[in-house]
């Protein structure tokens, strides 16, 4: 998304939490039960902790350190870290602008932050957060990930319509991959290959993470606007979250769709657990996480729709315990608007509430 777009939630999904307050005594209260459409012998996924995280600015995506186990989450100027076993704030990388979403290079000790308002991307010191420096990105810097096979950080520029790449040793850009349209978010299959939701013409892009190049793209249609993206790498499966309430489930390897399967409103992350095959989607616009069942690579089931909280739109999976983070916040009553064709208000997140939610099954 782009920085204006992406620093706090979108109108739509504003309008849904204010609609939320008033008809439903709801997220908290709701959110501490499990669903009740999980699949028959299944232990249903439900909120078991709940930790106030506080403090100013928006959000974005959540990254979770899985050697240090912690839990990084982009908030406009710097991004918060936090246990999240506990919910302490651990510490922060600071001198970000705009800040989307980090990555992790364990081998030489960097992590790594977007920063769209600057066009850069923040490398740092895993240990003690300190910012080592700065690299060149391009317009909309946003989403952002570590391929292990080229030791590559590629950043994923909206406005830009492009990928940036950079050294993970160096921190030093080493070039440019021109994507045609607007990127989201991408996975990487640890073998050399780079997928990126696009955006702004319903397709996914494959990218050479060697060669630095587009090597092809398709559509996956009926999907519009596809954002959250995650990857099965053993049965060369994508999920993509789409804003028009479906899950568009691709074929990496034919390069074609597979199936659409439903989803919650203003989805804005995915995520696959490989060990228990299934696929999720956090939705931000009715406070919900949609879990998937991948019955076979051909097959799936939605098995579960979790209350979580109105605005819990990104979310972050811990592939050893299996438990899912995601974060959101309260928001005071919506603003006059200004007259048409001018930029709408937003209303203001209340002070201090903005809160980590921690699922299990």
């Amino acid at each position: 998304m782009s920085t204006p777009r992406r620093v706090a939630p979108s109108f739509l999904s504003v309008i849904s939490v204010m609609l939320g307050f008033v008809c439903a005594p709801a997220a908290w209260a709701q959110a501490a039960h499990p669903a009740a459409d999980a699949g028959a012998g299944r232990a249903a996924y439900h909120v078991v902790n709940t930790y106030t995280l506080g403090g100013e600015g928006g959000w974005d995506y959540l990254a979770l350190d899985t050697v240090g186990h912690r839990l990084f989450i982009a908030r406009g100027d710097r991004a918060m870290v936090v246990n999240p076993d506990n919910g302490k704030v651990l510490g922060e990388v600071s001198g970000i602008d705009g800040a989307h979403g980090v990555a992790f290079d364990y081998a030489s000790g960097h992590g790594f932050a977007t920063s769209g308002r600057d066009s850069s991307v923040v490398m740092f010191d895993l240990k003690t957060l300190a910012v080592l420096g700065r690299a060149k990105a391009a317009e909309d810097a946003d989403g952002i990930l570590f391929d292990p096979a080229t030791k590559r950080v590629f950043s994923f520029n909206g406005d830009a319509q492009s990928s940036s790449v950079i050294d993970g040793a160096t921190g030093r850009n080493v070039g440019t991959v021109d994507l045609g349209a607007k990127p989201e978010f991408g996975v990487s299959d640890g073998h050399g290959k780079v997928y990126v939701n696009l955006e702004s013409t319903g397709e996914i892009a494959e990218i050479d993470a060697a060669a630095m190049r587009v090597t092809r793209k398709w559509s996956i249609a009926p999907c519009q606007s596809p954002t959250g993206l995650a990857i099965d790498v053993a049965h060369d499966r994508l999920f993509s979250g789409c804003r028009n309430h479906v899950m568009a489930i691709s074929d990496a390897k034919a390069g074609k769709l597979v199936t659409t399967m439903p989803i919650g409103a203003g989805v804005d992350a995915c995520r696959f657990d490989a060990a228990t095959s299934d696929a999720f989607s956090s939705n931000g616009g009715d406070g919900t996480i949609t879990v998937i069942h991948e019955d076979s690579p051909n097959h799936y089931t939605v098995v579960q729709t979790v209350p979580t909280m109105q605005s819990a739109r990104t979310m972050e999976l811990n592939p050893s315990t299996h438990a899912l983070y995601t974060v959101g916040a309260k928001f005071g009553p919506m603003p006059a608007q200004p007259a048409a064709g001018q930029r709408r208000r937003r209303p203001p997140m209340v002070p201090g509430s903005f809160t980590l939610l921690v699922l299990q099954r």
